[in-house]
């Protein structure tokens, strides 16, 4: 097994900080939109537009476009790869502390995830909902999180997204994370290095949400078959109105399912900083696409995207928009919701066809 150095990565994390430094500069001169309609508080241009990269025919110009906001400016993706140089720089354990099962090195990984989800998570909801840091501009539900309904443990929205995600979620991601390390280490699992593959390393790095945009639309899809639905995914589904603590807050059925994307590193040559952009893009990264906000502002002015409209549809009218905008597999399928009337129409009575008689 090649040895994997962390000096090789220095460069990688240096330019990323420049990189998103350049990119949060920027200024945008683009108008703030006004509440919507009775449905929605806000909602972009409807119907949805096609922003799918496996658009046919091929757009050069928009696949362009495509790669510069998510990989040449400031991302979620480009901060959760200058996350993922960090953290496996300063706080996890190196694959050669891995080679050996230990409790001590397995409480580091869980303890690291355990502070990722409660900064990530915690410090979103504590700006958008407590010090509520851009009031309801760009928030989709008018409404507020719930508070005294026993529909939730607790009898309360927040706590009940809180338990699910750090007592089910952290616990098994951080599992999934030793194993794959432990296994990266014993050479069980294949890896490489900035240096031995650099075209693959940085390839991997755009291909990975695309591995798990695929794999979350089946094991989604699967989840909405009526009885896994009832007894498993109707925990998420709880959150109509959904909140940054919202993302991870999943049935124990349902992590292990949504976290078995992780197994392509089994198979997959890779390096640790795949895997731990990997873990903090489902982990805490489900915490920034499930804030109720379609972007971050600054000054009155767009910094980061958060949350979609179009996975906001999918929480209210659940039967609809399985995967996420980028990928084509719900307009494929015949599952997209445009968020036009005819899209919820349709959607309706495809629901009402799946649970007849469940």
């Amino acid at each position: 097994m090649p040895p994997i150095g962390k000096t090789a990565l220095v460069p990688v994390a240096i330019l990323l900080a420049i990189n998103a430094g350049s990119a949060l500069m920027t200024d945008s001169t683009e108008s703030l939109p006004e509440p919507m309609s009775r449905d929605w508080h806000y909602h972009p241009d409807l119907p949805l537009a096609d922003s799918s990269v496996f658009r046919w025919p091929p757009d050069p110009r928009f696949l362009g476009r495509w790669v510069g906001r998510n990989w040449l400016m400031l991302s979620e993706r480009v901060m959760m790869v200058g996350l993922a140089v960090f953290c496996w720089w300063v706080f996890y354990p190196s694959l050669e502390t891995a080679q050996s099962v230990a409790i001590g090195w397995i409480v580091q990984v869980w303890a690291v995830n355990l502070g990722l989800m409660i900064a990530v998570a915690g410090g979103l909801h504590w700006y958008f909902c407590i010090r509520k840091g851009q009031g309801k501009a760009l928030k989709f539900d008018r409404r507020e999180q719930a508070t005294g309904n026993r529909l939730w443990n607790f009898a309360d929205q927040v706590h009940d997204n809180v338990f699910w995600s750090l007592v089910s979620g952290v616990t098994q991601l951080s599992a999934f994370q030793c194993l794959t390390m432990w296994m990266m280490a014993n050479g069980y699992a294949p890896t490489i290095t900035l240096a031995s593959n650099p075209v693959w390393f940085v390839a991997a790095l755009v291909l990975l949400p695309i591995w798990s945009a695929f794999h979350f639309y089946w094991v989604h899809r699967l989840l909405h078959v009526p009885v896994l639905y009832r007894h498993v995914h109707s925990l998420h589904h709880r959150n109509v109105n959904v909140g940054p603590w919202s993302g991870f807050s999943m049935h124990p059925v349902e992590h292990l399912l949504y976290l078995s994307s992780l197994a392509v590193h089994w198979i997959v040559a890779s390096h640790p900083i795949h895997l731990i952009f990997h873990v903090i893009y489902l982990g805490p990264g489900a915490a920034m696409t499930h804030t109720g906000y379609e972007d971050l502002l600054i000054r009155d002015k767009r910094r980061l995207a958060l949350g979609t409209f179009y996975h906001q549809l999918h929480h209210r009218y659940y039967e609809c928009n399985y995967g996420n905008q980028e990928m084509p597999w719900d307009r494929w399928f015949g599952t997209f919701h445009d968020g036009s009337e005819e899209g919820t129409r349709v959607t309706r009575a495809r629901k009402k066809r799946m649970h007849r008689g469940a």
